[in-house]
C-alpha cells in the first residue's frame, strides 16, 4: 500500500494509477491526513448481484481472491452430455422442419 501527498500524486499520477490498476491501494494524504484512496475497480456497474456482493467483500478485506499460477489450465471437466446425444437431437430437430 502506497501513501502519497496530493502534490506528489499530481506530479506522478501515471505511476500511482498503474499501481492501483495492478491491485495496490494508494492512500492520498493532504497535510498528513488521508483524504482519498485510489484503487482499481473490483466490480463493473453491470455486474450480477452475486458479483457485487463479492466485490464488496473484497473491498472490505473480508475476502481474498485466489492466486492462480500463470500458464495453468483448469482441470478437465466432466461433460454435461454426450456428443452423440446432441447430434441425434440436432438431426431430429432438422428433420422436423
Amino acid at each position: 500500500m502506497h501513501s502519497v501527498d496530493i502534490q506528489t500524486l499530481k506530479n506522478g499520477i501515471s505511476e500511482y494509477v498503474r499501481a492501483a490498476a495492478a491491485g495496490e491501494a494508494v492512500l492520498v494524504t493532504d497535510h498528513g491526513q488521508v483524504v482519498a484512496e485510489l484503487v482499481a475497480p473490483r466490480v463493473g456497474f453491470d455486474a450480477s448481484p452475486d458479483d457485487r456482493v463479492l466485490g464488496d467483500l473484497l473491498r472490505q478485506d473480508l475476502l481474498t481472491p485466489a492466486r492462480v499460477p500463470s500458464k495453468t489450465t483448469p482441470p478437465p471437466g466432466k461433460p454435461a452430455t454426450q456428443i452423440d446425444r446432441v447430434l441425434c437431437e440436432l438431426e431430429a430437430s432438422r428433420a422436423e422442419r
